[in-house]
């Protein structure tokens, strides 16, 4: 497989590596790849970047089966994986068992936590101190947005995030990539994708958000715009904190005449 990118997408990549502190000498860098289009098109940037770069990193993919599959629904993703000349395991693991046999509030929560701490566990037992995802530019301010309508609170997806009880990075180099240019380069590169096979898929907060995308930033501007606000240093101008209810309902009462 020839390994080539346009170099506007790799300044972008680089870009996001050089400002966030992504990569550095001697890293080893575990890819958590589904077998979806962001963690596929991931994994061949970091395999091109790794060709040329000056700063030497290993690289391995990981997936984590959490069960909704049969192991062979994955044949596909090896072959894309060893046709990159990268090294790849599949972690089989009863997260699906878990998740549809109980009553769990926020399933798809549950699953990416689960998720995520086979991976974290695999580093450990393997030597891996970088963990990269697939997420980029559009992912990072839906869940800005979702942040504030589902939870009412602030937060933002960060490029690179130190999980300091295992001394282990989360890195998402292609934060800076709008989604319908990984769907372009996905298709020029001929990459077949995973169907996802779990049954939450597109019910959950994120695909609601997502549905509304395209009308909420039909002008682009509005979607920078939104994303300038995920930054440190941005003008802030928030509510006074929320009093006393007791306080409160003695000085209404304190307002009416005849009290």
């Amino acid at each position: 497989m020839e390994l080539r990118l346009e170099s506007w997408i790799n300044h972008r990549i680089v870009k996001a590596m050089a400002e966030f502190e992504m990569i550095e000498e001697g890293d080893n860098v575990l890819v958590g790849i589904s077998g979806g289009k962001d963690s596929s098109f991931l994994l061949y940037a970091l395999t091109v970047l790794k060709k040329y770069f000056s700063v030497n990193f290993n690289l391995k993919a990981v997936t984590v089966n959490p069960g909704f599959n049969n192991k062979e629904i994955y044949d596909d993703l090896s072959s894309y994986v060893e046709k990159l000349n990268i090294q790849y395991e599949i972690i089989e693991t009863e997260i699906a068992q878990y998740i549809l046999n109980k009553d769990v509030d926020n399933p798809c929560s549950k699953c990416a936590h689960f998720r995520k701490g086979a991976l974290v566990s695999y580093m450990k037992e393997n030597n891996f101190n970088k963990l990269a995802f697939g997420h980029h530019y559009d992912d990072a301010v839906e869940t800005f947005l979702m942040s504030i309508i589902y939870s009412g609170q602030i937060s933002s997806l960060q490029p690179i995030r130190h999980l300091s009880q295992n001394d282990v990075y989360i890195i998402r180099p292609l934060i800076y990539l709008r989604e319908d240019t990984i769907i372009r380069e996905i298709e020029k590169l001929d990459i077949n994708i995973l169907e996802s096979h779990c049954p939450y898929d597109k019910v959950n907060k994120r695909a609601e958000i997502k549905d509304n995308f395209p009308d909420l930033f039909k002008n682009k501007q509005l979607f920078y715009n939104t994303a300038a606000a995920m930054r440190a240093g941005r003008k802030v101008e928030f509510w006074p904190e929320k009093k006393d209810d007791k306080m409160i309902s003695e000085k209404m009462n304190y307002f009416w005449k005849g009290k």
